[in-house]
């Protein structure tokens, strides 16, 4: 930011005097108003509203309103209601705990929803006419996934089943009042800690009913296997229908699934499903006589789309609906009517939401959703069907998280919240503006996005920040981001992008990186910061980049690349891919996924991947930024870096993030000190 430098000693009266000359001839234009700018400590007052729910009647919406305690430095969720009109918005389960999934029982009078309060969560019941409510269960492991049936009588859930952990050996008998050290732990199993949950429990997902009005949880399901979260009735209450990897072989088959049916009178299970790939997801139609669920092949690509599929529950056979859809398609929600499905999935780095009757066609909703993660300006959304087809979404824009919105035939969206106006409404903002380009590497047109600082002067030149998703198979969009915000604010013009890999663009385009990641996309990303060069507004001696978890390896892959940017920041990366495929939560699924054989059979392949590989080139100064409890891409994978960088004598600093996992940002202050450390680092090395 500039600022007019004050009036050196001795020469405010000569000002003065010359000020009133000017004066007596014309009267002095008033005084510019300085920019408000959005600053970190507003990070702590951005509200989100998410997981919409319609009720039966289409009259209301029971929603979770997430708000940041700048005292517990956490995000906490209450759960409020709004008419689909906008009128009467009111809280309806707030206060200390934490509260989530509203699911509306079938008749509309009565809402189920998960509670935490010291420490458990459990299902609870609130009857909304009296404003009565019920603690459902009382479990030692958090119910998920409620579903209501459909005569509102009994209510389903998911839960761990704890089971006994491994053991090796036998300890001897342990005086009365000795103080041993903790016992050894053994592991046993391919996947043993998972980011953002640590080291895992041993026990197995398990599938339950409740009755409505509270009881004894009954168990459904039993054995050894990986559960989805997803789980339906069907038409007649009498089964439900979940989606399981039951094979005995299961740690080596990760990308599969199958749908089965269980008996709520005697358990018997039935199979629904046998194709290779993913069946997960279902959804039984309000009439009963369909089930739709979500199709992923089972191919050893980086990338394989979710398509649409029907099951007809009179002639049980299985058609694909979306197979000419060149979309992966994100959620499914049936018509009140039973003729056709709304859809959700990102096109070109936006989430839509489309109409798809069972013929397949498809007529695309007047409403760009997201806004429900605010960290970095990522695809996101959720909405919800009720009454005659009345629909409910978050909607997602540049200048603010998510707000709801009621979505109308022909009409532009009726907002029906505005969480942050009262935070944002008078703050000046960076807004999105498009960029389109041509790769250098094939022509291929690429997308992406401006970000300009708040009080933009076009006659000016600016620094400028490239900033690379993660995914790799994700997509960024014009939506709202904490930190593309504070870049701007503090006077950065910011450019991100979506390069081949990226999602939203169809499966070729996704797919132009498997077995080539990093590769080509380095040559989109060059492109892109030219022509955004050729806008004139940027100094091209004050450029920097950054990037996370996918963009930190494309950012370490630069700085490799090229001496372009004066500084960069390599966040949560992989560096080494045969350690990473070796060390990472999925480590199974990446190494059979990214890769044609395990690294000891063709290292050749990691290392010419890897970023470590070019380290001999870097010349950047560049600091590294990692959770300390990341295990998506471990903290081994950042000190590596690290350690080479600082052999060769590069500048180049470590910041551990403590507690975090692979996200950051479950607490505020982490995305705080994210943002913070990077534009202190790029600020060292600015002309």
């Amino acid at each position: 930011m500039f600022q007019t430098p004050p009036l050196r000693a001795g020469h405010g009266v000569l000002c003065a005097l010359f000020m009133l000359a000017a004066n007596s001839l014309t009267a002095a234009p008033a005084p510019s108003q300085p920019e408000i700018l959005f600053t970190a400590q507003d990070v702590f007052g951005l509200e989100i509203a998410t997981d919409p729910q319609v009720s039966p009647d289409g009259s209301r919406v029971a929603y979770v309103r997430v708000t940041m305690n700048i005292m517990t430095d956490k995000a906490e969720r209450s759960i409020w209601m709004i008419n689909t009109d906008g009128s009467h918005h009111q809280p309806l389960v707030t206060g200390p705990g934490d509260y989530s999934s509203p699911r509306w029982s079938p008749s509309g009078k009565r809402l189920a929803y998960l509670g935490k309060n010291e420490g458990k969560t459990q299902l609870m019941v609130r009857w909304l006419d009296s404003n009565a409510e019920v603690q459902i269960t009382d479990l030692p492991n958090a119910p998920s996934g409620i579903v209501w049936s459909p005569s509102g009588e009994h209510i389903a859930f998911t839960r761990l089943v704890p089971a006994p952990a491994a053991t090796l050996g036998e300890m001897p008998k342990k005086p009365e009042g000795a103080q041993w050290a903790a016992p050894p732990v053994v592991v046993d199993r391919m996947v043993y800690r998972r980011d953002g949950a640590g080291y895992l429990p041993t026990g197995t997902r398990h599938l339950f009913v409740v009755p409505a009005d509270g009881g004894s949880p009954r168990q459904l399901t039993e054995g050894d296997y990986p559960m989805g979260s997803t789980v339906s009735w069907t038409g007649d209450g009498s089964s439900i229908v979940f989606s399981a990897n039951r094979r005995d072989d299961h740690p080596y088959h990760p990308r599969e699934s199958d749908l089965f049916q269980v008996s709520v009178e005697d358990r018997t299970l039935t199979q629904l499903t046998d194709a290779p790939g993913a069946e997960s997801a279902p959804m039984t139609s309000p009439s009963g006589d369909y089930l739709a669920y979500r199709k992923t092949a089972d191919t050893r690509r980086g990338y394989n789309p979710a398509q649409v599929a029907i099951l007809n529950r009179r002639s049980g056979q299985h058609q694909m609906l979306t197979e000419d859809f060149d979309r992966s398609v994100d959620k499914v929600q049936w018509a009140t009517a039973s003729d056709a499905l709304w859809l959700q999935y990102d096109d070109r780095g936006v989430a839509r939401l489309a109409r798809m009757n069972l013929k397949g066609d498809r007529q695309q909703a007047n409403i760009a959703l997201g806004g429900v993660g605010i960290g970095r300006p990522y695809t996101s959304g959720s909405f919800s069907v009720g009454g005659d087809d009345v629909i409910v979404a978050t909607q997602g824009q540049d200048d603010k998280p998510a707000d709801l919105a009621l979505v109308r035939k022909g009409k532009d969206p009726l907002a029906l919240t505005h969480l942050n106006d009262d935070l944002l409404g008078h703050k000046s903002l960076s807004t999105t503006e498009p960029l389109t380009w041509s790769s250098s590497h094939d022509g291929q047109t690429i997308a992406g996005w401006v970000m300009k600082p708040p009080g933009f002067d076009p006659d000016q030149t600016y620094p400028m920040i490239l900033e690379i998703h993660g995914g790799p198979h994700t997509a960024y969009g014009p939506n709202f981001s904490v930190e593309a915000q504070l870049y701007a604010a503090a006077g950065y013009v910011v450019l991100y992008t979506n390069p081949r890999g990226s999602t939203s663009y169809g499966e070729k385009f996704a797919n132009e990186i498997d077995l080539a990641y990093p590769g080509h996309d380095y040559d989109d990303l060059m492109s892109g910061v030219d022509a955004l060069l050729a806008q004139g507004y940027v100094d091209p001696e004050q450029l920097f980049v950054t990037g996370g978890s996918g963009g930190g390896v494309l950012t370490a892959w630069i700085v490799g690349k090229t001496d372009r940017f004066k500084a960069a920041v390599v966040a949560k990366p992989v560096i080494n891919w045969a350690s990473f495929v070796l060390t990472a939560d999925l480590n199974y699924y990446f190494a059979t996924t990214w890769f044609e054989s395990p690294p000891w059979e063709d290292i050749e392949s990691y290392w010419q991947r890897s970023p470590l590989s070019l380290v001999g080139n870097v010349a950047t100064p560049t600091l590294l930024l990692t959770g300390e409890v990341d295990y998506r891409t471990p903290m081994s994978e950042t000190e590596q870096y690290y350690q080479a960088l600082k052999h060769r004598g590069i500048d180049t600093l470590m910041v551990r993030i403590p507690g975090a996992s692979h996200s950051i940002y479950k607490r505020p202050s982490n995305q705080i000190a994210k943002v913070n450390s990077i534009l202190a680092w790029f600020e060292r090395y600015r002309p």
